[in-house]
């Protein structure tokens, strides 16, 4: 008799009698029964991308496909010893504080319409239209929630006790450095967002070519759904941003990421979390820039610094020397490197050298020469009361109010 070629089953010939065919078919038949009960059958996969695994030694197992994005891991505390996770890639992000973890300007900000300069770090708010009792705020998430997934602390929530005229619209908007961050390339947007009342929601990219450059071009992004309710939704979308090829760069070029929402009423906020622009055709699990707190407000420093503000007489990484008996001028040391050099901004200082005390500064201002990336070159003015060439210190007063801003924002 012979043999089938991968197996080695038993199979009738054109030579046998017939008188053994029934008992070689029969062989034949139990063979392939015997072979085939060790196989896994194909009903153990009921969905697109299941993957066959095991939960033992010569014992198959279903494992279920991940969500879109996520990344299969071996895994020894799952049945299978595999799992799927989101994508954790550091800097595949490139919104920073995407998380609303760093506020170093304050935790609550007022206007009456209009702009809002920076709130949360890194993060500008627009509004059109004009006076109304606006208020954007950091917002604590309830502990152990899982509307928004991996226990984010902060959400930022802008707020209208009265209507701008016209109503208008609302933008939360990152200015993200480069315009050529991801040009021509299609690229994924994802944040969470609700509202005390429904709106329609949307997201824009704007490639900004800075001082002297070409005109700004905005692209839209469709999501997955264009209405924002009461409840945390996760919105996402895709986008192929143009190609910057012939365009002329100027100073400040950026990526602009807008988050809007449309006809704000009086009474009515809406919040935000988890913001992320990643390059890709599918938006992956929320990651910050950086992957650390520290690393994100490293990166922060790049565009703001906050010195005081924090705890009464406080003091400041300056030494200096006074010059006459109102002025002096020394270095500040920057708390990391940034971008350009900064503008300045200051509120209830106080200077001290080795024989006056506790003088008020009337005025600080920075200068260009001696002034950089890494160090700011200070001079200050006091009503009177220091010496020439007296070493000096500078500090906060017996309050929290006092602080030195340095900017060097997009």
């Amino acid at each position: 008799m012979a043999t089938s070629p991968n197996y080695g089953w038993l199979e009738p010939d054109n030579t046998d009698l017939v008188k053994n065919g029934a008992l070689a078919i029969r062989t034949l038949g139990n063979a392939i029964d015997s072979t085939m009960a060790t196989m896994t059958p194909k009903s153990i996969v009921d969905a697109k991308g299941d993957l066959i695994a095991a939960s033992a030694a010569d014992t198959p197992a279903r494992l279920a496909v991940g969500n879109n994005g996520e990344t299969l891991v071996a895994d020894s505390s799952t049945s299978t010893g595999l799992r799927y996770q989101g994508n954790y890639a550091a800097g595949k992000n490139k919104v920073l504080n995407g998380d609303f973890n760093i506020w170093q300007r304050g935790t609550s900000f007022a206007t009456t319409g209009g702009p809002v300069p920076y709130t949360a770090d890194r993060f500008v708010v627009q509004n059109s239209g004009s006076g109304g009792s606006i208020t954007i705020s950091r917002q604590a998430f309830t502990v152990g929630q899982t509307d928004v997934p991996n226990n984010p602390t902060y959400f930022l929530r802008t707020a209208y006790t009265t209507q701008p005229t016209s109503g208008g619209t609302s933008d939360v908007i990152q200015r993200i450095e480069d315009v050529s961050t991801f040009a021509g390339q299609t690229v994924a947007v994802s944040f969470y967002a609700k509202a005390s009342s429904t709106f329609t929601i949307s997201a824009i990219l704007g490639q900004g070519f800075g001082s002297g450059g070409s005109g700004d071009v905005y692209t839209g992004v469709t999501l997955s759904s264009s209405s924002v309710g009461t409840s945390w939704v996760r919105y996402t979308g895709t986008v192929t941003l143009p190609s910057i090829s012939g365009k002329t760069v100027g100073a400040g070029n950026n990526l602009a990421l807008y988050v809007r929402v449309n006809t704000v009423t009086s009474g009515a906020s809406w919040d935000l979390s988890n913001v992320q622009v990643e390059a890709g055709s599918v938006a992956t699990s929320f990651q910050t820039a950086t992957g650390t707190l520290q690393g994100e407000l490293s990166a922060c420093y790049r565009y703001f610094q906050k010195f005081g503000g924090t705890q009464v007489n406080e003091s400041f990484p300056y030494v200096g020397f006074s010059y006459s008996t109102t002025q002096g001028e020394g270095p500040l040391t920057h708390k990391g490197t940034m971008r350009t050099t900064p503008s300045l901004a200051f509120s209830t200082l106080k200077v001290s050298d080795v024989a006056t005390y506790n003088l008020a500064v009337t005025n600080l201002t920075l200068t260009s020469s001696g002034s950089g990336l890494d160090s700011s070159y200070l001079v200050f003015t006091v009503a009177s009361g220091t010496s020439s060439g007296k070493i000096n210190y500078m500090r906060t007063d017996a309050s929290t109010a006092g602080y030195i801003y340095l900017s060097a924002e997009l």
